[in-house]
């Protein structure tokens, strides 16, 4: 007598692809078929997570075949079930899906765009949160500035990338008329966000993208300045820090512990 869980894991499996022969016979016909009747389960289930990832993924979508986006999300589906019933989230993994999909690899900058739209996505639905009163900061003893650890809001994202991804997004919006993309353009790291209801991505150089990638990562600012410091010495604290608070991108910030000094090195007599 197969448990509760048994059924379930066998509906699962059948809804997403698998055997269904397996669970049928487990399945009550009140009048139809048991095989018909998971096949429309299994029909309305592939269709609505499908609409979802197209909902999440358009650029993506409106860069291939519809057939070939149809095709791609059925073999996602099938491995990578919904975690969760928000279905925007949907598509958490679909960049790094594409990326080793074989049947895509002639698009190499298919992946990122993927990368980008879930950025997007985040950003839009992200939770809102009150920035920080820049003065707050400029009331620290000066000792504990190398130590400061900011938090930054969560709709803020970043992605590189080596294609131009930001100008394949702008070229495949609604309404956008007609244009060519030089993918030769060079490599683009991109800052994400939400400023009030507006959507919010930008350019940035090495040593911003890799200051706010160690912010990101909860490094003090001392240590993410010396990451920026080693991109580009001429990195300047100041403006990246002025750019984080006109945006509104700081909502909340501690002070690290000094970190150890270092020990002098024996020597031997």
């Amino acid at each position: 007598m197969p448990t509760l869980r048994d059924l379930q894991y066998g509906v699962r499996l059948a809804v997403l692809g698998g055997d269904p022969p397996s669970i049928v016979s487990a399945i009550r016909g009140d009048g139809v078929d048991p095989a018909a009747r998971l096949a429309i389960y299994r029909n309305t289930v592939q269709t609505t997570l499908r609409e979802a990832l197209e909902a999440n993924f358009p650029v993506v979508s409106r860069l291939v075949d519809p057939r070939f986006f149809a095709y791609a999300a059925s073999e996602y589906l099938a491995a990578n079930p919904p975690q969760s019933a928000v279905l925007f989230e949907y598509g958490g993994n679909f960049a790094d899906f594409l990326a080793g999909f074989l049947p895509c690899a002639h698009l190499p900058y298919l992946a990122d765009v993927a990368r980008l739209e879930h950025a997007i996505g985040g950003a839009l639905h992200a939770d809102d949160a009150q920035p920080i009163d820049p003065q707050m900061l400029s009331r620290l003893p000066a000792a504990d500035s190398a130590g400061l650890r900011l938090k930054l809001h969560a709709s803020h994202s970043l992605v590189a990338s080596p294609w131009p991804v930001d100008r394949i997004w702008e070229a495949n919006q609604p309404g956008v008329p007609e244009m060519m993309v030089d993918l030769g353009a060079g490599a683009v790291r991109l800052e994400i966000f939400r400023r009030g209801d507006q959507m919010v991505f930008r350019r940035l150089g090495g040593a911003a993208f890799a200051f706010l990638q160690a912010v990101a990562a909860g490094r003090c600012l001392e240590a993410s300045t010396e990451i920026a410091l080693a991109v580009d010495p001429f990195f300047d604290l100041l403006i990246a820090l002025r750019s984080l608070l006109r945006d509104g991108l700081v909502v909340a910030f501690d002070i690290a512990p000094p970190r150890p000094a270092p020990q002098p090195k024996e020597t031997q007599p």
